[in-house]
């Protein structure tokens, strides 16, 4: 067992703790040990993160980053198969550039993003303070050349996968998010936590 799994062993972790272990680590260690949470571990720690670390547009991408520059957040999810991905996320270019979203869509198997769909979203402040919702009812008007061909989320199977959905982000560490997937305003029993890369 992980050290983040056996912080996170009981209904009531620190999240102080996890925070620090989690910014202790090397990126490789860091990823590992986000990688080997299950979904009981991620629900803890989605309620353990509430109003613990305020997330702010900056946080999934840098000020100084260029815009159309990729960040990517490696993921781990709670469904049970297929459940590591990534989240990519870029600032907007031109006019959009003062928009206040981001850009992103869910980077996964080549079966999954030909079957399914890429899962483009828009990131934006959330309605709460600190938090930060990616909203799937939306996508953005243009992305880097390498990313796949845009899709709506109505497209394919995505139509069962992301159409309509919310994930509603907290802060963990420096480096680690967790999210919950919400659809209609109703919270899901889906959860995922993320690891941007170094």
């Amino acid at each position: 067992m992980t050290q983040l799994r056996e912080l996170l062993s009981n209904d009531s972790p620190d999240i102080q703790a996890i925070s620090s272990h989690l910014d202790a680590l090397d990126p490789e260690t860091r990823l590992a040990e986000v990688r080997s949470l299950g979904k009981a571990h991620q629900r803890r720690l989605f309620d353990a993160a509430s109003g613990f670390l305020p997330l702010d547009l900056d946080y999934f991408v840098p000020a100084d980053q260029a815009p159309m520059t990729e960040v990517v957040h490696y993921g781990k999810n709670s469904l049970g198969i297929f459940t590591h991905f990534a989240k990519v996320f870029v600032r907007p270019d031109g006019d959009d550039a003062s928009k206040g979203e981001l850009w992103g869509y869910n980077r996964n198997s080549w079966f999954l993003e030909t079957f399914v769909g890429p899962g483009y979203f828009v990131a934006l402040p959330y309605t709460r303070d600190g938090e930060v919702v990616i909203d799937y009812r939306r996508v953005p008007p243009r992305k880097p050349e390498a990313w796949p061909k845009i899709l709506t989320n109505s497209q394919r199977l995505s139509v069962v996968v992301y159409n309509g959905m919310e994930d509603v982000m907290r802060g963990v560490s420096k480096h680690v998010s967790i999210g919950r997937a919400t659809k209609a305003g109703k919270e899901l029993n889906n959860w995922f936590v993320l690891c941007r890369e170094a």
